[in-house]
């Protein structure tokens, strides 16, 4: 073999210093590999010196140490626990950086034997380990499955007997689908408007894709809210990890929420849309997933590797359905319209013409003297035969208003004497003839007669009465009067004789009938009715009544009332009447008049009733005026503070002296109302301090100003002082005590607790030097923060009750903040929205709702500067500003 490359030249020259190596040794070697290796090539190399010993060296200075590695990797080989050992701690490091579809083809067959030996030896291990991924994503879809059930039959019920539930009904029969499927395609009418792709652990917004015509305002903005919205429901409600929030609903728009390993696709439908939809939006989900699962894992708000997730997300936005505009068969019902209405009508017809020759039946059988033996149809012709009384209604006449055709009708009638009242009483009124004073009716099924008769009537009704059928009603004729002339005028005497023994200042002392001629006799007071016209309406002839009347004085109450009114002539200002048969006069008059009241009463009978004049009260202007001074007089008596010391009434001028204390009500204002003359009092006053507790308490409070928190009360005749003062308020109030003693009036100030404003001013420190903090998008704390909450409400708590007790208010101001990443209405919405939850769970640890008040200040109050090392942290909080009032 021959070849045309040069021979190779060797440079003379010594190894340099800047390698170990010996470049000329080295040279050697190769030509003597060369040599070795081709023949050849040998003639070409014979001026170059053969190898020497050294060779040996070089070569343990450049492959000596591969050689060494060769053999123990030779030995590794051969010793297998060795080799175990050492594939297992580069492993993992190999799997991490070789290709995933190379690797998975390698592992596929091994992994699949480790599993399926794992599970053959302890299958409750793997039920184990997918029963807490299983079981939400089980009862999910059961839950799904029932809504989807009761959703079709809720719409089923709701149209089954409408006219789309008909028209749906025939289009199910025409097209072979379940009734259920054809009501919900029509009725489900649905559009979804907006898909949201969320980030599950940050919250932030992936992709945001929207349908035509719908709107929206800011889709990060929303995005953190629905992130909000569940964390807070999590940590309110202590749920686990892995449940979320499926569904809300406002109006019209429903929130469809599916959780995925990496995102949350969040749905905004408007409509009623169907529970298979949530399939759909799911599938959408888990090809988001399989095609950009390792982007989504590792999402920091670069959308820049996710392009294809928004046609994804379009998918779903185009998902809606409309009412359904399909043509329908109207020849087809038209025609089978037609055929009912026939039918129908000729059935109504028919119906409706029975239905009023029943009418006409039981209109009929109500009918008293009326029994219907048979009826029927026949041939369109109707039948009825029975038994009428002559007395009742006649059949034919009742068929007016039945809309019966009378020509139709065939009736046959037999007459019979019906044994009711009413028929009854007809007869015998027909055959009685009863005269205008008798009146005959029926009570309880029986024929009563009342009135007056002459005798022959009233024998042809008793035998009338014991003719009566045995069946039949009874007659009673009891009740009827014989009206014969000598005994009605007897009657109408003895009613005129006891008229006038009921009336007061009458006595009937004789009365008689002689000879068609009325007698009577008697006392009569001249104030009595006059017993002439009291025969008015009596019926008594007057000129055969003979009356002879001794006049007398009644000493009847009535009678006497009357005779002192007439001789006493009593003012306007008294009334005379009469109580338990006594003549009481009330009211005010002069004395003059008293005085001759007074005559009158003891000049009255000794069998007269009593003449009491002891409510009459003597008016004349001096008792008046008097009357009046004392009523004024007992009013300053009743003041507390006043003391009366002396009061006259002299010449017409009233002359009062006594003390007064300072705080007690003017004398001089009492006056009005008691109607005493202001200038015709002279007063005379001493001050002096009353040792009233009420008054002793106004010049306390006026002097000592005792703090809000300390309240003076009076306690059985003690002044008491309750409450926290501070130190030389309560030593002011201890001198006022011991000075008060000696005049004794006890004030009690053992109740005082010294206030401690230091303690109250150290809590408060300590209350607006804790802060919230939270972590970046989230608006509810992490449970680290669970400690700071714990101990923030108990000292607000102990704040506010001992500022309450010191007399003053606490107002707790909660403000929220957040950094500078996104927009800054997002980041206001985000602090107030941090606030808002600090406030609830400062609630739920018992904080009275009324205390804290909560702001957003988003960016504008950082605690440091954003571009310090813990700018942003430290910024996502909320403070605590603590406000007295």
């Amino acid at each position: 073999m021959t070849s045309t490359v040069d021979p190779i030249s060797l440079p003379q020259r010594t190894a340099s210093n800047d390698t170990e190596i010996d470049r000329e040794a080295l040279a050697r070697l190769l030509i003597e590999i060369a040599r070795n290796v081709d023949p050849d090539y040998r003639a070409r190399f014979d001026g170059v010196p053969s190898a020497d010993p050294r060779m040996e060296t070089l070569r343990q200075l450049l492959v000596g140490r591969e050689i060494s590695e060769l053999s123990r990797v030779t030995h590794l080989l051969d010793e297998p626990d060795q080799l175990a050992a050492a594939m297992g701690g580069v492993l993992p490091s190999a799997a991490a950086r070789a290709p995933h579809a190379q690797l998975g083809e390698a592992l596929t067959p091994a992994v699949e034997r480790a599993v399926q030996r794992s599970i053959q030896k302890s299958p409750r291990t793997l039920t184990d380990i997918l029963y807490p991924v299983f079981l939400p994503a089980i009862r999910k879809s059961i839950g799904e499955r029932i809504d989807q059930t009761f959703q079709s039959l809720n719409e089923t019920l709701r149209h089954i007997f409408t006219w789309h539930g008909l028209k749906w009904r025939f289009e199910s029969w025409r097209t072979g689908a379940s009734f259920s499927e054809v009501v919900l395609k029509h009725s489900l009418v649905y559009r979804i408007e907006h898909a949201f792709l969320i980030n599950r652990n940050s919250g932030l917004l992936i992709a945001h894709v929207t349908a035509d015509n719908a709107t929206s305002e800011d889709p990060q903005l929303i995005s953190s809210m629905l992130s909000a919205i569940q964390d807070f429901v999590k940590d309110s409600f202590n749920e686990k990890e892995q449940s979320s929030l499926d569904t809300i609903r406002f109006g019209d728009l429903r929130l469809w929420s599916e959780v995925g390993p990496f995102a949350t696709l969040v749905s905004v439908i408007r409509g009623n849309p169907p529970e298979e939809l949530h399939e759909i939006v799911r599938d959408v989900l888990l090809r988001i997933h399989e095609e950009s699962s390792e982007a989504l894992e590792q999402f920091d708000g670069d959308s820049s590797q996710l392009a294809g997730v928004e046609a994804q997300l379009q998918t779903c936005v185009e998902l809606k359905q409309e009412e359904s505009n399909q043509g329908f068969p109207w020849l087809v019902v038209t025609a089978a319209l037609l055929l009912l209405i026939l039918a129908g009508g000729w059935f109504f017809l028919s119906w409706q013409s029975g239905q009023r020759w029943q009418a006409y039946v039981s209109r009929l059988e109500t009918q008293p003297g009326i029994i219907v033996a048979e009826q029927k149809i026949r041939g369109g012709q109707f039948y009825i035969a029975g038994l009428r009384d002559p007395l009742a209604a006649d059949p034919q006449s009742l068929l007016s208003g039945t809309r019966v055709d009378p020509a139709r009708v065939h009736s046959q009638w037999r007459f019979y004497q019906s044994l009711e009242p009413e028929f009854v009483l007809k007869r015998l009124t027909a055959s009685l003839a009863p005269p205008d004073s008798v009146r005959l009716s029926i009570v309880d099924d029986r024929i009563i007669a009342e009135g007056e008769a002459p005798e022959t009537w009233i024998d042809r009704a008793q035998a009338a009465a014991q003719q009566l059928s045995a069946g039949g009603p009874v007659f009673d004729i009891s009740r009827v009067r014989d009206v014969s002339p000598e005994v009605r005028e007897a009657e109408r005497w003895q009613a005129y004789v006891s008229r006038l023994e009921t009336q007061p200042g009458i006595i009937v002392a004789e009365q008689k009938i002689r000879n068609g001629q009325f007698y009577i006799a008697g006392l009569r007071d001249p104030l009595g009715a006059d017993p002439q016209s009291l025969l008015s309406g009596t019926q008594v002839d007057p000129a055969r009544v003979h009356s002879q009347w001794q006049f007398y004085q009644s000493l009847e109450p009535e009678f006497v009332l009357k005779r002192l009114t007439a001789s006493l002539y009593p003012p306007d200002t008294v009334r005379l009447s009469i109580v338990n048969d006594r003549i009481v006069a009330e009211g005010e008059a002069p004395d003059t008049w008293i005085d001759r009241a007074r005559a009158a009463a003891r000049q009255l009978s000794a069998g007269g009733p009593e003449f009491d004049i002891s409510k009459v009260r003597d008016v004349s202007p001096e008792a008046r005026a008097a009357e009046h001074w004392q009523y004024y007089v007992s009013r300053l008596e009743a003041q507390s503070g006043i003391i009366v010391a002396q009061q006259t009434a002299r010449g017409g001028h009233f002359y009062i002296s006594g003390l007064r204390d300072p705080l007690a009500a003017d004398p001089q204002a009492l006056l009005s109302g008691t109607e005493v003359d202001p200038a015709r009092v002279h007063s005379q006053w001493q001050f002096y301090q009353s040792l009233d507790p009420k008054f002793v308490v106004k010049r306390l409070t006026a002097s000592l100003t005792p703090p809000k928190s300390v309240q003076l009360s009076i306690i059985q005749g003690r002044i008491v002082a309750e409450g926290e003062a501070p130190a030389a308020w309560i030593n002011r109030a201890q001198a006022a005590a011991e000075q008060l003693s000696a005049d004794g009036v006890v004030l009690d100030v053992s109740q005082l607790r010294e206030l401690n404003l230091a303690e109250l001013n150290q809590l408060r420190q300590a209350i607006q030097t804790t802060d919230i903090f939270f972590s970046s998008g989230k608006v509810v704390p992490g449970p680290e923060q669970t400690p700071v909450l714990d101990r923030l409400a108990d000292q607000i708590k102990e704040f506010a009750q001992s500022a309450r007790k010191s007399g003053v208010t606490a107002r707790f101001m909660l403000t929220g903040h957040s950094d500078t990443t996104g927009r800054e209405t997002a980041n206001a919405s985000i602090s107030a929205a941090r606030a808002e939850t600090v406030r609830a769970l400062l609630n739920k640890r018992g904080v009275a709702p009324e205390l804290l008040l909560v702001r957003g200040a988003g960016t504008f109050e950082p605690a440091v500067p954003e571009n310090s090392q813990t700018g942003s942290s430290t910024n996502r909080r909320v403070s605590v500003t603590v406000n007295l009032d």
